[in-house]
């Protein structure tokens, strides 16, 4: 399954990358209304939903093989929905290229 899931949640976002982020907000024009930057929270990281859970830890504790009802076990304020979002997110920052 979670094979399945990541193929499923990270798919790339048609939107471009050049937007200003301003403390506090999400950002629905870019399909990420979960992700949140205030400076306030985590020192400005990308967070799910303004709380104290960031996009990297989402991230790392997947890679690590923890499967996201275990994440939601351990952060039972969290939705499968962040966790998407999370890793969705992380794959659109992924997508960065080099130009020569």
């Amino acid at each position: 399954m979670k094979l399945s899931l990541l193929q499923h949640l990270i798919q790339p976002s048609p939107v471009g990358k050049n937007s200003i982020l301003k403390a506090g907000e999400a950002y629905p024009m870019l399909g990420f209304d979960r992700i949140t930057f205030d400076p306030k929270v985590m020192g400005g990281r990308a967070c799910i939903r303004g709380m104290r859970v960031t996009v990297s830890l989402i991230v790392k504790l997947i890679a690590d093989g923890i499967s996201a009802d275990e994440i939601i076990d351990a952060y039972p304020s969290l939705e499968l929905d962040d966790i998407r979002q999370a890793l969705k997110y992380a794959a659109w920052l992924a997508e960065e290229s080099i130009h020569k």
